[in-house]
């Protein structure tokens, strides 16, 4: 691991969230419930650990386990600035913004560089962004 990964804990969404994330960036959800690592601090097919794989963006979740604090995120943005072709931006902004809330559409700046900001459906905050607009 090169760079820090996000790691979240879902209150009882982990596998529809790394199912959707799968679908918008690419690649495929890896999903292992809590009956599979023998815990029984949950229900038997919540998601005690799962992450993408074979796609550009590295992320973890799991099911908050009984008595874990659930995420709820203020404070922060997870940046996607540049990480890929600005056609591929654009469809990760479109692909987070449904059932989410876009925050500010993805649009070009005085400065030239093009940005904006999605929390999505499972209350993550992106921001989007790129330099020029040349795949």
């Amino acid at each position: 691991m090169s760079a820090p990964t996000p790691y979240l804990a879902l209150a009882g969404t982990a596998r529809e969230a790394l199912t959707f994330y799968a679908q918008v960036f690419g690649g495929s959800a890896q999903l292992h419930t809590f009956a599979e690592f023998g815990r029984t601090d949950g229900p038997a097919d919540a998601i005690a650990h799962g992450y993408l794989t074979d796609g550009p963006v590295d992320l973890f979740a799991a099911d908050a386990a009984e008595g874990e604090t659930p995420l709820h995120c203020e404070g922060m943005m997870l940046s996607l600035l540049g990480a890929a072709a600005p056609s591929t931006l654009r469809g990760w902004f479109a692909g987070l913004s449904v059932g989410g809330r876009v925050v500010e559409d993805l649009q070009t700046r005085p400065w030239g560089a093009s940005d904006g900001q999605v929390v999505d459906r499972f209350g993550l905050h992106w921001l989007i962004g790129f330099e020029g607009d040349e795949d």
